[in-house]
């Protein structure tokens, strides 16, 4: 089988087509949705949508997404930016082991002499709406003479035949 040849995609590349259309599909269901909302008169809202979903496209353009792909999928790019972090996380020591910690007076040291009194209770905020007791039913209006209501409606039925 010499001359047949095997075409295998490298795992990278799939990685970036599947991010790539992913991208598009964002990209043009948000363009959807602005149009919606360009057609129900919002056309501020329809701006700010399609300016926000023309970002992923955008970014698969430059070549962002490629980039994001190498390195999320690359173990070499991970040892590399945990050798990045290590110097930061080994330069601030934990609160305890810090200079700043021990050096912080003890409470009896900074205020000497007698404790005050303890605050009395204040009442808060009042209650929102929706805790407070319900309100009573409003009032019943006087009762007025349905008859005359009821005869307008006769009337009506009376000139069509029923």
């Amino acid at each position: 089988m010499e001359g047949t040849t095997c075409h295998v995609i490298a795992p990278a590349l799939e990685d970036r087509m599947i991010a790539e259309t992913v991208c598009s599909a964002v990209s043009v269901a948000g363009l959807g949705i602005a149009a919606v909302t360009a057609y129900r008169k919002r056309f501020l809202a329809a701006a700010r949508i399609a300016a926000y979903s023309l970002v992923p496209i955008g970014l698969v353009m430059t070549g962002v997404v490629d980039w994001l792909a190498d390195t999320a999928f690359s173990p070499t790019a991970w040892a590399g930016f945990e050798c990045w972090a290590c110097p930061g996380c080994c330069s601030r020591p934990p609160a305890p082991w810090s200079a700043g910690a021990a050096a912080a007076p003890a409470r009896s040291a900074r205020r000497p002499g007698p404790r005050r009194a303890p605050r009395r209770w204040r009442p808060g905020p009042p209650r929102p709406p929706w805790a407070r007791a319900p309100a009573p039913p409003p009032a019943p209006h006087p009762a007025s003479r349905g008859d005359e209501d009821f005869s307008d409606i006769e009337a009506i039925l009376k000139k069509h035949g029923i």
